[in-house]
């Protein structure tokens, strides 16, 4: 299988460097650190360049970040031309989720359907807060933020790539 086979997640960025030993840090993009931390290998793109393949010697977290040391970059001197690079990793590469839960790549772009009101728009972004993730959905009306828990989200149907919501009129309102 060629690398243009394989299908690739972007998963963040490299905003810097950390110590002496050639240690990069990667800020994620709407995914769990955890689930970034036995990743043999990441793919680095800096600008317009093509997409750069290299092994990760050691991972670690450190605050928000996660940091790397790639196999053969370590030194400070050879990692400093990589900030600033998009890091993205082969999506059979992340471990496997828990029925229900789903990544970022798998939900950007679905079509959003309330319950009663219909299409309510697609979903362009998602955070995450301390007590839950919250989709944050662009429609006709504008912005909406919808809390992803089970009290406000039917159902995922990745297949058919859509959400069904049931939204009281009150979150509707207070998203206008």
């Amino acid at each position: 299988m060629t690398s243009q086979d394989r299908e690739f997640v972007k998963i963040g960025s490299i905003v810097g460097t950390h110590g002496l030993r050639g240690d990069l840090k990667l800020r994620p993009w709407r995914i769990e650190l955890s689930d970034l931390l036995r990743l043999k290998r990441v793919y680095l793109q800096h600008r317009d360049e093509q997409r750069q393949v290299f092994s990760i010697l050691r991972s670690s977290v450190h605050k928000t970040n996660l940091l790397l040391r790639l196999t053969d970059y370590e030194s400070l001197t050879l990692v400093e031309p990589l900030v600033g690079s998009t890091v993205s990793v082969e999506v059979d590469s992340l471990p496997p989720l828990e029925d229900g839960r789903y990544r970022f790549h798998q939900l950007e772009g679905m079509q959003v359907v309330d319950a009663k009101r219909g299409s309510v728009g697609s979903l362009v972004d998602l955070f995450t807060t301390a007590a839950h993730e919250t989709y944050v959905i662009d429609g006709a009306d504008g912005e909406i933020l919808i809390p992803a828990v089970p009290l406000f989200v039917i159902k995922v149907d990745v297949k058919n790539q859509i959400i069904t919501v049931d939204l009281p009129d009150e979150l509707m309102s207070l998203n206008r």
